[in-house]
């Protein structure tokens, strides 16, 4: 159901004119998912457009960047993965305890960062709306996708818990902190297809 929203596109060095329904400005923190496939006859096809949760960690790590915490990195990668729980055709919901992807295939740094104004166009300085895309090459990420996360990377150690434990004692900034994380019905990409991603996260 639309709210009647504006239509933005996604920055334009992705080259996959990605395409968002820019959100009205009554909440507060969420995250909006959307994902494209282009097929190498040129097709292109939406195969995500989804909500996130943010974690506990994530909450975790916005205390130690905002206190200045030392050694401590901001979220800079974007991992897709292929485990689940329940029906790979509707996997069970992303829980805000997760510290980690199930079975991740693969992580990419952002190809591009992009601040909106309150209007969807692209800003010149910082604002609360930042847009994060990644594009998973011909090569890449190839497989039956159904989980995706943004992760602050210190260091590519991945938190030794195993959903649902969760050890609040393990000091973070010795670990991957995963921040945001998605579940979703199966993506399957194919060799030689390419999936642009962008994450748009509002503060």
């Amino acid at each position: 159901m639309s709210n009647a929203r504006d239509k933005i596109e996604a920055p334009a060095t992705t080259g996959f004119g990605l395409g968002f329904s820019f959100k009205d400005s009554t909440y507060s923190v969420r995250g909006d998912v959307l994902g494209k496939l282009t097929f190498p006859d040129g097709k292109e096809e939406i195969v995500l457009d989804k909500k996130n949760i943010y974690t506990l960690d994530g909450g975790i790590l916005a205390a130690m960047l905002f206190s200045g915490q030392v050694g401590v990195g901001p979220v800079n990668k974007l991992a897709v993965g292929t485990g689940y729980s329940g029906d790979q055709n509707s996997p069970d919901l992303a829980d805000n305890r997760q510290r980690k992807l199930r079975i991740e295939l693969g992580r990419k740094s952002f190809s591009s960062v992009v601040y909106r104004n309150a209007d969807g166009t692209e800003s010149s300085v910082p604002t609360n709306v930042v847009d994060l895309t990644t594009v998973f090459n011909e090569s890449e990420a190839v497989g039956g996708l159904v989980e995706m996360g943004l992760i602050a990377e210190q260091g590519v150690v991945a938190n030794p818990d195993v959903f649902p434990t969760r050890d609040t004692t393990l000091d973070l900034t010795s670990y991957d902190v995963l921040v945001n994380y998605l579940t979703f019905p199966v993506i399957n990409k194919p060799a030689g297809a390419v999936l642009a991603l962008t994450w748009r996260l509002t503060f």
